[in-house]
């Protein structure tokens, strides 16, 4: 049977209009499941006591002795990606974020989602709030990283050393110090409503760390009894001096004490904020410091801090292709790219920058002067519905990088708990050495950590699902932490405005 040459016609323009299409359509992504399963990845991370309704039940209870060396308590909180460590200075960094995502997009949430964020929250802060329990003291740290990284082992079989690391004053820990008294302030805002006797704590705490913080100003692996605990992993690289600014900025938020604000006022060219610095992550804060105390010069409160509302357009215009201001890197399939591994931590804390000041934007009737271009609120919007819908399976590889979401995505993460058998399917005790095995194999992992967003691909969208590269395969607290406000978003705007 022979075709038309019309049917021929016809069947060329659509193969046409097919090779033009996206990847996929986006428009099929389930973002509340996606919200959903982002949260539950912290359950996966718990160290401590695990509670009767623990969701992720391949995991059991794991350093339960932490803190032993000072007699004092440090369990509870998270390990930080897929070693059995708790880095205090990210750990701080990841509750600040969950907590400004329930801040942002609390209410874009199910009402069971926010309830689990703010339970995500406090398994943090609860934490937190032993860390700085004594005065003039903070532990920063608990486990030796380099002994740690020598073994292949569940959390719930840890015998490697719990080595305790503690800051006194006038030792400096300012880096770690303001990021948890900003995790602190944030946090009191997330629980105000539905705990205002927590939130008052939470308060209350954040102001005196911050005491401590500004009081002893300088790095915490400056020290030389943190630095080799610290140090590469978690090494401040960047200065301590965006930890205080963005202390005072959360501080202010949620206390509404105007003495924060002449603190930044007063501070700001001291501690960098000139620099203009287009970074935000765990050890840098500059562009979310930009961000939230633009707050402040939008709703017209404070004209002194332009300069900060100035910095946050420039950095919003380097993020949109279209303005000759732009300057980031993207990679083919169009992932924010950033040299250095581990790459979605900047996809999402910068979706996660893009749509909080694209409210803040949208409440004053504003947009962004880029020069050649102005950029709405929208277009904000849409710039990181682009990096999430990647992230999700909109790619080259047609791969999501959140474990358990859709039907392809990591089999073999860099994660020790998902890629050694469960203590229920395996009672015996697996010493350091013994977990080798699992890690050199090939087969996929035993157990989902379900929501956990990889370190991503590299600069050209290929990602080999291979166990042993972690700076692609490794999840991370602070990958999942701003991609729950950003998917919270977009849960109540799948097609933003």
């Amino acid at each position: 049977m022979t075709s038309s040459p019309l049917l021929l016609l016809t069947t060329a323009i659509l193969l046409l209009l097919l090779l033009h299409l996206p990847f996929h359509d986006s428009s099929n992504h389930d973002y509340r499941d996606a919200l959903s399963k982002s949260i539950l990845f912290f359950e996966g991370q718990r160290s401590g006591f695990l509670p009767q309704d623990q969701r992720i039940g391949w995991r059991a209870n794991s350093g339960l002795s932490d803190g032993w060396p000072y007699n004092t308590d440090l369990t509870g909180g998270y390990y930080d990606a897929g070693d059995n460590v708790k880095f205090g200075f990210p750990m701080a960094f990841t509750t600040t974020l969950l907590a400004w995502s329930v801040i942002e997009f609390g209410d874009s949430m199910p009402s069971s989602e926010l309830r689990n964020s703010l339970v995500a929250v406090r398994w943090a802060t609860d934490y937190l709030l032993k860390t700085v329990s004594q005065p003039n003291r903070i532990f920063v740290q608990v486990g030796d990283p380099n002994i740690d990284h020598n073994c292949w082992e569940r959390p719930e079989d840890m015998d490697t050393t719990r080595t305790v690391y503690a800051v006194d004053a006038p030792n400096t820990a300012s880096d770690v110090a303001g990021e948890t008294a900003a995790a602190l302030a944030a946090s009191s805002m997330a629980f105000r409503s539905s705990d205002p006797a927590y939130a008052e704590t939470l308060l209350r705490t954040a102001d005196r760390v911050f005491q401590f913080a500004d009081s002893y100003r300088g790095a915490y692996s400056d020290n030389s009894n943190i630095r080799d605990g610290a140090c590469p992993f978690y090494c401040d690289f960047d200065g301590y001096q965006d930890e205080l600014l963005w202390a005072a900025a959360w501080l202010r938020r949620a206390s509404q004490d105007d003495n924060y604000l002449k603190y930044i006022e007063m501070n700001g060219k001291t501690l960098g904020a000139d620099e203009n610095i287009n970074e935000f992550g765990w050890d840098n804060k500059h562009a979310g410091i930009n961000v939230l105390v633009s707050k402040e010069v939008l709703e017209g409160n404070r004209y002194t801090l332009e300069s900060y509302k100035a910095s946050a357009d420039s950095f919003m215009c380097t993020l949109i292709p279209e303005s000759s201001a732009s300057h980031i890197e993207y990679s083919p399939g169009g992932l924010i790219y950033k040299p250095g591994g581990s790459n979605l931590q900047h996809s999402t804390t910068i979706s996660f920058l893009l749509l909080v000041y694209a409210n803040y934007l949208a409440k004053t009737s504003q947009s962004v002067n880029c020069g050649n271009v102005f950029v709405t609120p929208k277009s904000l919007r849409l710039q990181a519905k682009k990096q999430v819908d990647y992230i999700l399976g909109d790619n080259p590889m047609g791969l999501s990088y959140m474990v358990g979401y859709g039907d392809k995505y990591p089999q073999r993460i860099h994660h020790r708990g998902s890629s050694l058998p469960s203590t229920k399917d395996h009672p015996q005790f697996i010493a350091c050495k013994e977990g080798s095995i699992y890690f050199n194999s090939t087969n996929p992992n035993p157990n989902v950590l379900v929501g956990a967003v990889v370190g991503g691909p590299g600069e050209d969208d290929v990602y080999d699902d291979n166990r042993v590269d972690f700076k692609k395969s490794e999840p991370t607290t602070y990958i999942n932490a701003p991609f729950v406000g950003v998917l919270a978003f977009f849960v109540a705007n799948p097609y933003p405005s």
